[in-house]
């Protein structure tokens, strides 16, 4: 499964016009340079060794001393194409780059800091104007045609039945691919997982004899942590692969008397429940579907019920363009998702359910941490990932992805949280 997959991914990367060899890659290239004479922060050294061409080496950003902080990042140029996908498609080209060895660094993470750190005046003035516009453009988008079902399942599909020997090589033992909340700077990964599932049972409330709704199994970490309480769990996903792997785990576990696992898309769910829980999950919804994902929660709680979702979120200020807007992430790594802002779900409970908002908890910090340390286990185990049959360009694909997270993490530039709320 893993190379049919890994080709879903890989088909968005796909070489353009805009981007072989020639006078509009050169052109593109000097625009680039340009672009890059204009940042103030931090350093990024950049070596052209362009083949054909005398090697230069460019400094940018800030002059003389660095701050206590500033990032000294580094870029090899190895083809002028990298300048063309930056210029043509800013984030996207960014790392269609690293995918095809246009550029390459051995700390992508701090080239990506340093470009971050350098848009946010960009990114407010677009921030504003997107704020103006959202009144003519919400609405267009609202009127047309949501993605199917089937559309949805081929979209987790294409990321998550990579297949769970490839998720195996840098997840813990837990199979837990979310962020995990450490409880103190000892802990392995293994128990700041565990950790993280206890916060949020707790925050619920769940224990014995209790039945729990989890929308978006994952490898089942979290189905198994509840029934280890004495908790009844119902828990869903759409990807084959982890349904598979889920249901070993919970009958290799002895709870398959209190673990039911099954494939139902979020909108089919019956019954009413205890609890609910949903873990980095709502970044599959579309944000035309909030109302109704909010109101599925709603509905499946008894009266004073509480449930409680882990999610990946946007600063509130960026969620009105980044909503209609497609990046790295998104064109690459997990196709037609969407993150979130607090803002953004706190309108629809209000909008759409009986709920109330009684906690939001901040652990951006702790996401770096759990994608660094995937982002090194994963890099140690790339003979393994190779022999998979997963490619050199999937595996600067996969690492592109880790960096490009932990550093938007690092700098706030996406957040996570979690929220509770009570019926």
């Amino acid at each position: 499964m893993s190379a049919i997959s890994a080709d879903r991914l890989l088909r968005h990367a796909e070489r353009d016009v805009a981007t072989r060899p020639g006078p509009v890659t050169s052109g593109a290239a000097s625009l680039g340079r340009f672009v890059l004479r204009r940042t103030t922060r931090d350093r990024l050294t950049v070596d052209d060794v362009v083949p054909g061409r005398t090697p230069q080496r460019h400094v940018y950003g800030a002059e003389g001393t660095l701050a206590v902080g500033a990032v000294d990042a580094h870029v090899t140029v190895l083809d002028e194409r990298a300048y063309a996908a930056f210029v043509r498609e800013g984030a996207i080209g960014f790392g269609r780059g690293f995918i095809e060895r246009w550029w390459t660094s051995d700390d992508p993470v701090a080239v990506v800091q340093f470009a971050i750190r350098n848009m946010e005046g960009l990114d407010r003035v677009r921030n504003r104007t997107r704020r103006w516009t959202g009144w003519i453009s919400d609405p267009v988008r609202k009127a047309l045609p949501r993605d199917s079902r089937e559309r949805n399942r081929e979209d987790i599909g294409a990321h998550y039945d990579i297949g769970n020997d490839f998720f195996s090589l840098f997840l813990d033992e837990t199979m837990t691919y979310s962020s995990a909340v450490w409880p103190n700077p000892d802990a392995s990964l293994a128990d700041a997982s565990r950790h993280k599932y206890d916060l949020l049972l707790d925050r619920l409330g769940v224990g014995p004899g209790d039945h729990l709704l989890e929308i978006g199994t994952g490898w089942g970490g979290m189905a198994l942590r509840a029934a280890e309480r004495g908790a009844r769990v119902t828990t869903t996903t759409i990807s084959s692969e982890q349904h598979a792997e889920a249901t070993r785990r919970v009958r290799e576990a002895g709870f398959a008397d209190r673990v039911t696992l099954l494939t139902d898309d979020w909108r089919d769910l019956i019954g009413t429940y205890d609890a609910v829980v949903s873990i980095e999950m709502i970044e599959a919804v579309d944000w035309r579907d909030y109302d109704a994902y909010f109101a599925t929660i709603d509905r499946s709680l008894k009266p004073g019920g509480r449930a409680a979702i882990q999610a990946i979120c946007l600063p509130d200020d960026r969620w009105e363009r980044a909503k209609n807007t497609e990046d790295f992430i998104r064109r690459f790594v997990f196709p037609n998702g969407f993150l979130p802002s607090v803002g953004a779900i706190g309108d629809s409970i209000g909008r759409a359910t009986s709920m109330h908002v009684v906690a939001v908890d901040d652990y951006t910090e702790h996401y770096a941490e759990t994608l660094h340390r995937w982002r090194v286990e994963f890099d140690a185990q790339l003979p393994a990932v190779a022999d998979l049959g997963l490619d050199e360009r999937f595996q600067r694909l996969w690492r592109m992805y880790l960096a490009y997270c932990e550093a938007a993490f690092l700098e706030r530039h996406c957040l996570l949280h979690q929220l509770t709320f009570q019926r």
